[in-house]
């Protein structure tokens, strides 16, 4: 049978999966030397709701693995168990079409396992048939006439895909004359999950969903005490790490474990994750060894001792935001590019002067080693390995769609240094900018904007007749992750980190404006704020029309995608306890990594 029960295989997998594994020395890197602390959409007239595809095309992304992972025996039983997984999966998906093509139940039971397929992430794998079950009219009819859990399932589902749906028209049958959710809802524990999942969509002033949030999160915290173990823990993760702000691989891990709590499941589908989970995993562990190594050779943590030297972390912001086999090689040489948005912040706040960082940033400008040659030699280095990576990329991106982008990836590098450089401005005259003038320097200093310019072009997307624009008037698409971290960093989460916090911060810049706030209200608009960049962050990724801020752009899936999860890491890099430490960071690495 397809879904048949797990075998000696899923529970020896589940072991080695607990297990630190090593692997062989990756193939060396290429020639190279190699994101800093710092719209509702239209309906579609379509048949059928389909979703934003993923970064990586089904299919090819497991002939990536094969052709990238190690020769060894293990990594091809596993290649080879995870294709006949795939298949397996493939036939159960085949068998519930023949099954429930034209029965309403049947419809909701395909849209259930898209759910399914789609928080386990493997649903690219099967994209014909996600396709074929995301039909238009069923999920119209569930949103607008099923039970809480379908309706908001259809919700969420039609949101992604980039459909106008109405959070007040799908909620208000929900809800009494007051517009408060009836008190019956409050034991449906599925349909509360889905409820909390639907309620971090906003895309603004959609006060049905804030409602949502809190109804959902008060009755689901009350219910914890008394539901199985098993659901418990899902339900107090699902609170902790809601489904549309949290990485979706972190996510699948919790999911499969819920997936065990049902009363009827799909063990072929469960061992696929399990499977994938540690494809994903032994790929990401060779490309960390080759970036360990490139670091290593390169030398700047020697030459600059004062400067951080924190390649996992450094990976880690590339491992979450690009995901899929076929992007190996993009992860590897964008963890570079912020390598150095990293050590060039640390130059400017701990190393240089300001007539020596001026001529750095002139050299920048330049795009010209000669104009280096009066630097310190730590400036010296890092202008050559940033100028051989950067031209290197230009170099990849021509060969593979045939344009060399080394113009605009040098006006985005002059870009994030003369922001630097107004920072050092500020702090060598002692001058205090407003809250406003420092939050939109501190998106070109965070550096998304410098690693997003070097994305796009490597995803090959042709953004040569507005490039210039592009760097110059920052999408929202890009602006909100930037501002998410600026703000979140801010909060003075990193201000105890060696190298950070020498040039202020948005909350201090808004407490002087306003010298009558109290601390913690300060905290509380900065969150405002961050919440604000979240929902506009939802309607440029939630919307099937350009940006209207940026109406001449349309930028690929993938690209947004990885905006989303770049914001998604923001509070796990930033999230520290009591203690200073970062145990939501550390079970990320250990799961995802190790």
């Amino acid at each position: 049978m397809v879904c048949h029960v797990f075998s000696s295989f899923s529970s020896s997998l589940i072991r080695v999966l607990e297990a630190p594994l090593l692997l062989p020395a990756a193939s060396a890197s290429s020639s190279s030397s190699s994101p800093a602390s710092r719209s509702g959409g239209r309906r579609r007239r379509t048949a059928h709701v389909r979703p934003s595809p993923a970064i990586y095309p089904g299919r090819q992304e497991l002939a990536s693995h094969s052709s990238m992972l190690p020769t060894d025996f293990d990594s091809q039983v596993l290649i080879e168990r995870h294709e006949a997984l795939t298949d397996d999966v493939q036939e159960m998906l085949q068998h519930q079409r023949r099954r429930h093509q034209k029965t309403a139940s049947g419809g909701r039971e395909r849209i259930a396992t898209v759910d399914h397929l789609r928080r386990l992430c493997i649903d690219h794998y099967f994209q014909d048939e996600v396709d074929d079950a995301m039909d238009a009219c069923l999920l119209e009819e569930l949103a607008h006439g099923g039970d809480l859990l379908d309706a908001t399932l259809a919700f969420r589902l039609m949101r992604e895909a980039g459909h106008h749906v109405s959070a007040d028209e799908v909620l208000g049958r929900f809800t009494d004359d007051n517009g408060e959710f009836r008190l019956d809802y409050r034991k449906d524990i599925r349909g509360l999950l889905s409820l909390q999942d639907i309620s971090h969509m906003n895309i603004g002033q959609e006060a049905s969903l804030c409602k949502a949030k809190e109804f959902s999160t008060r009755n689901l915290e009350s219910a914890i005490n008394y539901l199985e173990p098993n659901l418990a823990r899902y339900v107090r993760q699902s609170l902790d790490h809601p489904y549309h702000v949290s990485l979706n691989q972190y996510k699948a891990r919790h999911h499969l474990s819920y997936l065990q709590t049902l009363p009827i499941r799909c063990t072929a589908m469960e061992e696929l994750a399990l499977a994938d989970f540690q494809l994903n995993k032994l790929l990401h562990q060779m490309e960390m060894q080759e970036i360990k190594r490139w670091w290593m050779d390169l030398g700047l943590a020697q030459e600059i001792p004062v400067a951080r030297d924190q390649v996992q972390k450094w990976f880690v912001w590339m491992m979450t935001a690009i995901q899929g086999a076929s992007l190996s090689r993009c992860r590897i040489e964008l963890t570079k590019i912020v390598s150095f948005v990293y050590i060039v912040d640390d130059i400017f706040d701990l190393v240089g002067t300001r007539e020596e960082l001026s001529c750095f940033t002139q050299a920048i400008r330049m795009w010209d080693l000669a104009a280096a040659d009066s630097l310190p030699s730590c400036m010296r280095s890092c202008f050559r390995a940033l100028h051989t990576v950067t031209n290197d990329i230009a170099d990849m991106v021509e060969r593979e769609h045939g344009v060399n982008p080394i113009n605009h990836l040098k006006k985005a590098w002059a870009m994030l240094f003369d922001g630097f450089m107004t920072e050092t401005k500020w702090l060598s005259a002692g001058q205090v900018p407003d809250s406003e003038e420092y939050l939109r320097n501190g998106v070109v200093t965070s550096g998304v904007p410098l690693v997003f310019v070097h994305l796009l072009f490597m995803l090959g997307h042709d953004v040569s007749q507005n490039a210039a624009e592009f760097v110059d008037h920052i999408p929202p698409v890009i602006s909100c992750p930037a501002k998410i971290l600026r703000l979140w960093d801010d909060l003075g989460s990193a201000k105890d980190e060696a190298q950070e916090g020498l040039d202020g911060s948005y909350k201090e810049l808004y407490l002087k404006e306003n010298p009558g706030l109290a601390a913690g209200e300060a905290e509380e608009h900065v969150r405002r704020l961050i919440a604000g960049e979240w929902e506009e962050l939802n309607r440029e990724c939630f919307s099937a029309s350009p940006s209207r801020s940026s109406p001449a752009t349309t930028f690929p899936a993938g690209f947004t995608q990885a905006a989303l999860n770049a914001a998604r890491m923001v509070g796990v890099m930033y999230g520290y306890d009591g203690e200073r430490r970062l145990p939501v960071l550390d079970d990320y690495v250990r799961m995802l990594l190790f």
